[in-house]
């Protein structure tokens, strides 16, 4: 345990209300600097956050705090940064948990009561409760024009004081990611945890946003799968079977140490097994020789006084149960051994994902995307990736391709996208076109509803999302898991789409869900159309065009 540790979790557990139990006696502490908290998709790392934040309350167990504590969700657009008022509690600040009117910059710097307040003050018109909101911060909006000067959007996408009021909705996902962690800075809580930050970033806002990191104060708990950002971590703390297990160093000193286990334990696997095939068989040989002797001693019987040969029998019996009992103690001790060893043997489960097949001709034109003046012709099974900068409009453009937009509301002059086919299957940045109330099951019978409920389950389960996290409510999955349940809406689509658009689709995945992706879009029989900043997810696509923006 860290010296003077910031949080404190003593024996958490976490169950929701259908009975799914999250985490289980979880006992940890992370101390000042670095950590990267790791873990397969639906392990539970969101929730660990959230409960240490007081989004969610313990269902045993308690977790202590040494201040206040700051918070990046997942989703911007559906959950705001959580700001503590004191060590142990925590209270939501001006951004709402639910997605509600635009918000504003100032909003999202966790700052919009006091800018809204100390400008009601320089007005006149002021009420008792704007002194008590400004406090002492009368140069609030000074400090948040100059965290937003500070931050490096581009060349194109510069921000200040004047910003302050700007809707959220007009910046990228990358932006506002970055606007937010400068609203982190701009608070000075004590203890901050952020929960996939690198989440819809470029290369500069990914850069912007490690040099942040490295210069961090304070108590910092990051949860990602990005490789690289977990390189400038002091330690990772990894969150498996509900349990947290730490590990010194970075991510490749943690997947160094994970792999010299992991060698180890298989070891020991292939020396239990073999001790259990060797006793299995002197089991066996004793087994035989126990009844060869019986068989002799049958014969000879008849030959020798009865009574003796009675006192013979029970002395063979006698000698043949502890042989018995010796080899099968043996052999069952070995057996154990096996199973405990193979209980420690990594074997992660990993997502099945068969997209159908649209029967869509190569000579078929699906889409054209104009850029500049250019037209780019989508044709038949053709898989286009649209890249560039945070702010340039590459969500624009897939909404305009999905009919969400017009072309007009395009930042780029002539820019503008058309589907030639009404079969289209949309998965956004955010998963936000799934009911937050209804439940997983219910959210994909919309898409698929004449499939009957069993096979609607057996296909959740291949996607990973099975027993009772199918009765939960939507809003209650974590980045992953929504990921996992809005691909299956677009899996049992029926009849199956013409058409993928996929927007940024690896936020949040770790590393085998998106191979397992990867696999099923390179088998997809139909067109693609898809944004991302993940080189390594784009080169496995097997792309025929690629459209820079900017």
């Amino acid at each position: 345990m860290p010296i003077n540790p910031s949080v404190v979790l003593h024996d958490v557990s976490f169950a929701w209300p259908d009975g799914t139990v999250a985490l289980d006696r979880i006992t940890a502490a992370f101390g000042r600097g670095r950590t990267g908290l790791v873990g397969r998709n639906g392990a539970g790392k969101s929730t660990l956050v959230r409960l240490v934040t007081g989004q969610l309350v313990p269902t045993a167990g308690s977790v202590e705090t040494t201040g206040a504590v700051d918070h990046l969700p997942q989703r911007l657009a559906g959950a705001a940064p959580h700001l503590p008022s004191g060590a142990g509690t925590a209270v939501p600040s001006g951004l709402e948990a639910r997605p509600g009117p635009p918000r504003t910059v100032a909003d999202l710097l966790g700052v919009g009561a006091q800018v809204t307040a100390l400008r009601a003050v320089l007005a006149g018109n002021a009420t008792p409760d704007d002194f008590e909101v400004v406090g002492d911060d009368w140069d609030v909006e000074d400090r948040a024009g100059a965290a937003l000067a500070a931050l490096d959007l581009g060349p194109r996408a510069t921000l200040g004081a004047a910003d302050l009021d700007r809707p959220v909705g007009t910046l990228s996902g990358g932006q506002a990611v970055l606007v937010a962690v400068a609203g982190i800075r701009l608070r000075a809580r004590p203890i901050a945890f952020l929960d996939e930050p690198t989440n819809n970033l470029d290369r500069r806002a990914w850069a912007a946003l490690l040099a942040l990191i490295d210069d961090w104060r304070g108590t910092l708990v990051v949860v990602s799968h990005d490789r690289e950002l977990l390189e400038h971590v002091d330690e990772v703390v990894e969150l498996r079977d509900g349990a947290l297990t730490v590990f010194g160093g970075t991510f490749s000193a943690y997947e160094e140490h994970l792999a010299v286990q992991q060698a180890a334990v298989e070891r020991e696997v292939r020396v239990a097994e073999q001790r259990y095939r060797a006793e299995k068989r002197q089991r066996i040989e004793a087994e035989t020789s126990i009844a060869r002797r019986a068989k002799a001693g049958a014969a000879s019987a008849t030959s020798i006084p009865r009574i003796l040969a009675n006192e013979r029998r029970k002395q063979a019996e006698a000698t043949a149960g502890r042989l018995r009992s010796g080899h099968a103690s043996a052999e069952a001790v070995a057996s154990a051994t096996v199973r405990e060893a193979g209980r420690r043997v990594r074997q992660d489960e990993t997502l099945h994902v068969e997209l159908p097949d649209p029967g869509v001709a190569a000579s078929r034109r699906i889409a054209t995307i104009t850029v500049r003046g250019r037209d780019a012709v989508v044709q038949g099974p053709e898989r286009l990736a649209l890249v560039g900068d945070n702010g340039v409009g590459k969500t624009t453009l897939l909404e305009q391709l999905v009919g969400l937009t017009t072309a007009r509301e395009h930042p780029l002059p002539d820019t503008g996208a058309v589907a030639h086919t009404d079969r289209v299957g949309y998965l956004p940045q955010q998963k936000d076109t799934l009911d937050e109330d209804a439940t997983v099951l219910e959210n994909v019978r919309r898409a698929a509803p004449a499939v009957p409920v069993p096979e609607l389950r057996n296909r959740l389960a291949r996607l990973l999302v099975r027993g009772d996290a199918v009765d939960r409510p939507a809003g209650s999955l974590s980045g992953g898991e929504r990921f996992r349940v809005a691909l299956a809406g677009l899996v049992l689509a029926d009849p199956p789409p013409h058409l993928l658009v996929l927007d940024e689709p690896t936020n949040d995945l770790d590393l085998s869900s998106v191979d397992q992706l990867v696999a099923a879009l390179r088998s997809f029989r139909g067109a693609l159309v898809v944004v991302s900043h993940d080189e390594r997810f784009l080169g496995g696509l097997g792309l025929t065009s690629r459209i820079e923006l900017g």
